[in-house]
């Protein structure tokens, strides 16, 4: 049984609100939990992904996923912002349809909210293999493959 998920999804941008319905947005997040969350998803435009990863990481740059995790027990507290058009252009990059890439950039965000991260190469490699593992379950190819 997946873990309980209050979800608050906001979209800023929604140029892919289509894309991410709320069954299908809690659906990727709660695949990659481990123990109940409160998770807001704000989709977001350039503008405000750029003024976020400037402000809170120093990179004047608009990034795919910011996580901002303020609890990870008893329950998971944190908020996800994806940029529409970072993940949009890197989808068409990659050759990879728009909805999947979303699935793995929500599966990366939740596991930071909850303390996982990929600053050296044991823990990106953990890290990859959690989230093809959990993207397996939900029939999403491998993105790292």
């Amino acid at each position: 049984m997946k873990p309980e998920l209050q979800l608050s999804l906001q979209f800023a941008d929604a140029r892919h609100r289509a894309e991410l319905p709320r069954h299908r947005v809690a659906r990727w997040v709660r695949a990659a939990l481990a123990v109940p969350g409160q998770i807001t998803v704000r989709i977001v435009d350039a503008d405000e992904g750029r003024e976020l990863n400037r402000g809170y990481r120093g990179r004047d740059y608009a990034t795919n996923v910011l996580t901002f995790d303020y609890e990870h027990a008893p329950v998971v507290v944190a908020d996800l912002v994806l940029c529409a058009p970072v993940v949009e252009a890197e989808a068409a990059a990659q050759g990879l349809a728009l909805a999947d890439h979303y699935a793995h950039l929500l599966v990366h965000g939740a596991l930071h909210a909850q303390g996982l991260d990929h600053e050296d190469e044991a823990e990106a490699a953990e890290m990859e293999a959690r989230e093809s593992a959990i993207l397996a379950t939900l029939g999403i190819a491998d993105p790292y493959a």
